[in-house]
């Protein structure tokens, strides 16, 4: 199956579901992937390519490699193979290669062609598609990045089957993102799925399918009516604006991604009952859902003034105002830039 990302004429692409077979490039091509994946998939991912030549760069595993000292090496071992502007890059492997071979394929020769294909459902749900690329610096998670969309996008259930539970978990908070703010038919989808055969990569290849095909069918028509991230395409940050804080307190190394959003889901909501915009039953359900799929929902914030003041490194904030992304009744959403600083420190002593 495939679902299109529908753009202008020059960057559309299709993602396809369980549909990687033959790849034939007359070009060079180098895959870009960490020393993790390369071990579990890299030999039959090397069996379906064909190119005038192909090279590999592995790098380290962990979001404390997503920075710009990554991004120099990638680049150098990349001059180094005389690669140029009809070269191909494919990134092979989680969120973290996603954002880096994206970007590092949007500034080799000012700009090179590249395909995503994914190796965890994280990745598969939402880091590979829509275009944002990026790196971390010390002040925060993305700060610095483009938006480049791939050429394609192949998600293949067979890689996920390696997966631990914790990362399948943590690919399912950012689905459970998308039907909270987006379509609450997931939400009923999610508390009747099979937590234990999810967890233990038991899944059989059909629904996995369907999870991965219902977040990408989502993700394209908002990426499709919001490319660069103007407005309908900041509600997909649900959760992101405490997560981001999390992350970076915590150095990348104590939270996966998915982890940290479901802990600033739960920070969302909270806010969010403070205004009156959604029930007690309505956060109690979604914490049910995440603690269902043995996601973490509290975090203790070490000091409450630094957490306050690192939202203004947030990319939504304009103008020295917090655009926080709430969930307004379940199954849609709503920014709100007016909160005033008492309310949002209500909210996060929660959580001290």
């Amino acid at each position: 199956m495939k679902v299109k990302v529908s753009l202008d004429k020059n960057t559309s692409y299709n993602v396809y579901i369980n549909e990687l077979e033959k790849l034939n490039f007359n070009t060079k091509v180098v895959i870009l992937t960490n020393e993790l994946v390369a071990k579990l998939h890299l030999d039959v991912l090397l069996r379906k390519i064909h190119a005038k030549e192909l090279f590999v760069v592995k790098i380290k595993d962990g979001e404390e490699y997503k920075n710009l000292q990554t991004i120099e090496y990638i680049l150098n071992q990349m001059c180094s193979y005389k690669l140029d502007r009809k070269s191909l890059l494919i990134s092979f492997g989680g969120g973290v290669i996603s954002d880096m071979g994206g970007f590092v394929a949007s500034i080799y020769q000012r700009g090179i062609e590249f395909i995503n294909i994914p190796t965890t459902l994280l990745a598969c749900v939402d880091a590979s598609v829509g275009g944002k690329t990026g790196v971390n610096n010390k002040f925060g998670k993305n700060l610095i990045g483009t938006f480049y969309q791939p050429k394609a996008v192949y998600c293949q259930s067979e890689f996920l089957k390696t997966l631990a539970s914790r990362e399948l978990a943590a690919g399912m908070a950012e689905f459970i993102k998308m039907a909270v703010v987006f379509d609450v038919k997931i939400l009923s989808f999610l508390e009747n799925l099979d937590e234990d055969k999810f967890l233990n990569a038991n899944l059989d290849d059909a629904t996995l399918a369907q999870i991965i095909q219902k977040s990408i069918e989502l993700k394209a028509n908002i990426v499709s009516q919001d490319e660069k991230e103007n407005g309908l395409r900041m509600l997909l940050n649900y959760g992101h604006t405490f997560a981001h804080v999390i992350e970076n307190q915590t150095g990348y190394k104590k939270y996966l991604h998915g982890e940290a959003v479901a802990i600033g889901m739960n920070m969302a909501n909270t806010l969010a009952l403070n205004f009156g915009l959604l029930s007690e039953q309505e956060c109690k359900r979604v914490q049910n859902l995440l603690i269902k799929f043995k996601l973490p929902i509290s975090y203790k914030i070490p000091n409450i003034e630094e957490f306050y003041n690192a939202f203004f490194l947030d990319k939504k904030t304009h103008y020295q105002k917090i655009n926080f992304i709430l969930a307004c009744g379940l199954g849609k959403a709503c920014i709100k830039n007016d909160i005033s600083k008492e309310n949002i420190m209500q909210a996060l002593k929660v959580f001290v």
